[in-house]
C-alpha cells in the first residue's frame, strides 16, 4: 500500500509564494516518479510538474515553467512544489501522484494519488 498526503495549501496573494508538500508512506519503492496535478473549478485535471526521485530529473507544464519548482527529499519521502509569482488562474485543488516508472503527464496512468489540497490565489 502507498499513502500520499498533501499539505501546505491555503490562501495566497497574487504574486506571492506558497509551498506544497507531499509525504509518502508505505511501499515507497513504488514511487520512483512523483508528480503534481491540479484541478480548477469546472475544469479537468491538469499536469503541473513531475520528478524522478532517483535522478532528480524534472518536467513542467508550460503554464508554470519558470514559476514553480518541484523538488524531493528522499530521506523523508517527501516531494515539494514551490510556487512563486502566483496568479489567480493557479487557484485549484492540487494533487500529488506517484508512479513506479511512468514519467509523463497523463494523470490516468499514475496509480497512486493523495486527497488533494486547496490553493486559492487572491488578487
Amino acid at each position: 500500500q502507498v499513502q500520499l498526503v498533501e499539505s501546505g495549501g491555503g490562501l495566497a496573494q497574487a504574486g506571492g509564494p506558497l509551498i506544497l508538500s507531499c509525504a509518502a508512506s508505505g511501499r515507497t519503492i513504488e514511487l520512483n516518479v512523483m508528480a503534481w496535478f491540479r484541478q480548477a473549478p469546472g475544469k479537468g485535471r491538469e499536469f503541473v510538474a513531475n520528478i524522478i526521485r532517483s535522478s532528480g530529473n524534472t518536467s513542467y507544464a508550460d503554464s508554470v515553467k519558470g514559476r514553480f519548482t518541484i523538488s524531493r527529499d528522499n530521506a523523508i519521502n517527501t516531494v515539494y512544489l514551490q510556487m512563486n509569482s502566483l496568479k489567480s488562474e493557479d487557484t485549484a485543488i492540487y494533487y500529488c501522484a506517484g508512479s513506479r516508472s511512468y514519467y509523463g503527464s497523463r494523470g490516468d496512468v499514475y496509480p497512486y494519488w493523495g486527497q488533494g489540497t486547496q490553493v486559492t490565489v487572491s488578487s
